[in-house]
């Protein structure tokens, strides 16, 4: 299995419109996606206002593949939040127990 944590910086005074994009598109978007394991969005805290991630577990490669295509390395912004999105960042690991 494939862990996969994506994280965004939205732009300051954004981060309300970032939030209902995060919960009510992105959210209810990646959960319909076959082969997601599981998913946890995370929201900011008071040190780090701007930022928010999503940790997502998938059954394999084959499965992130179909969802992010071929670039599946690379982290990809739906047109409506692309002009919340000051940075962002995306990591990739193989789940402990699957790794064995």
């Amino acid at each position: 299995m494939i862990i996969r944590i994506f994280q965004v910086t939205v732009h300051e005074g954004k981060e309300d419109e970032f939030r209902d994009f995060f919960l009510d598109t992105a959210l209810p978007l990646m959960k319909r996606q076959d082969g997601l394991v599981s998913i946890t969005p995370g929201l900011p805290r008071p040190e780090s206002p701007q930022d928010f991630t999503m940790v997502m577990v998938w059954t394999d490669l084959g499965a992130l593949r179909a969802f992010a295509g071929e670039d599946w390395r690379h982290a990809h912004i739906h047109a409506d939040e692309a002009n919340l999105v000051k940075a962002r960042r995306l990591s990739h690991y193989e789940l402990a127990e699957s790794a064995s």
